[in-house]
């Protein structure tokens, strides 16, 4: 508890990002057990497969880098839009948020939106794999546009230099510290990974890091500092750009800092052009729009 505690306030004195339009325990009168009730899934799903905890933290990453936190992603095709974002990039994950919105739904129908689960469902993936927690505000509401033409626009390559993987975290209101604190292998934030010699990574079956533990934490920046890294990316945050390297070491160098940051990155990127109030709706089902 203390932990948890501590986390959650220095993750709370980290966040400059405006995200006023949130609220925390937004669902407290209308659907007070929305959070248990995610919490839950999550964690019996991860239990069953391990490899669903960085697939969760990865569609959330995906959904509010293209259009938003707005669970856009999460749109199959129809005949009027056959190339939504999800055809764009292969994801996981899908199945498990439907799992999570029908359990919701049967406790409070019409309530609780698709891109508020998202956010929790990556929370409760980093607390149910990094054994820590973190406060996130919720009242987003779905979009209903979704393109798959956006994602190539707006998701960072996994050839970025660190020059150009830092203009890409600024161009949506994010730092340096945002960009490197969640940029552990198997927390699945930086999309694209690529294996030093062509071979893609693939969640949960590559081992992405040489020594790495069971759970979530900062043995990566450590990896890191020994030359023990596998992608790309994670060799791009060493090179060029003195803040980006100087992160890593602090991030190595601390783990209960490294905690807050992560904490704090993940609030500040689920605040990302959120739709609130009128906006977007509740949907039914997360694959589809209401109309």
């Amino acid at each position: 508890m203390k932990l948890i505690l501590m986390v959650a306030f220095q993750a709370m004195s980290l966040i400059s990002i405006s995200t006023a339009s949130l609220q925390y325990n937004f669902y407290g009168s209308s659907c007070p057990n929305a959070e248990q009730t995610i919490s839950n899934v999550v964690y019996g799903l991860i239990d069953a497969d391990p490899s669903m905890a960085p697939a969760l933290l990865r569609l959330h990453f995906h959904d509010c880098f293209v259009m938003g936190c707005d669970a856009s992603i999460l749109l199959d095709p129809t005949k009027a839009n056959g190339s939504p974002e999800k055809t764009a990039i292969p994801l996981r994950g899908y199945d498990a948020v439907n799992k999570i919105k029908a359990a919701v739904e049967a406790v409070c129908p019409g309530k609780v939106s698709c891109a508020d689960i998202l956010a929790f469902a990556a929370r409760d993936s980093v607390a149910k794999s990094g054994g820590f927690v973190y406060p996130v505000p919720s009242g987003r509401r779905d979009g209903n546009v979704s393109s798959a033409f956006s994602v190539f626009s707006s998701i960072p390559s996994p050839f970025f230099d660190a020059d150009e993987l830092v203009q890409s975290f600024a161009a949506k209101g994010l730092t340096v510290d945002d960009l490197v604190a969640p940029a552990v292998p198997d927390g699945g934030r930086l999309p694209g990974r690529e294996l030093r010699g062509g071979a893609a990574a693939d969640d949960g079956v590559v081992n992405n890091s040489p020594v790495s533990p069971a759970t979530l934490g900062n043995q990566y920046f450590k990896n890191a500092l020994a030359g023990r890294v596998l992608f790309t990316l994670d060799a791009a945050l060493l090179a060029g750009r003195n803040d980006t390297a100087e992160k890593v070491r602090e991030n190595a160098g601390d783990l209960t800092a490294w905690m807050a940051r992560f904490a704090a990155s993940m609030v500040k990127m689920g605040g990302i052009e959120v739709l609130t109030g009128a906006r977007g709706e509740v949907r039914r089902f997360c694959n589809a729009t209401n109309s």
